[in-house]
């Protein structure tokens, strides 16, 4: 466990019963969401990839997107 994991832990510890179980019911959907998105990640073919890139080249090349800087 990291050390700021553990800081959170100790001072959520510290916290009424109730909110401490709103708080874990907030990592559980996140670290449930996490799984979830790493799990489609892994399944995605390198034709979807290619796909996706063309995608956004052509978003690009049409003006369709805007600059984050």
């Amino acid at each position: 466990m990291t050390e700021l994991l553990r800081q959170a832990i100790s001072e959520i510890e510290k916290l009424p019963a109730e909110q401490q179980d709103a708080i874990a019911s907030c990592l559980m959907a996140e670290l449930k969401d996490e799984q979830a998105w790493s799990a489609r990640f892994e399944t995605t073919t390198d034709e979807q990839w290619d796909r996706l890139a063309h995608m956004v080249r052509q978003e690009i090349a049409n003006g369709e997107t805007v600059s984050l800087v």
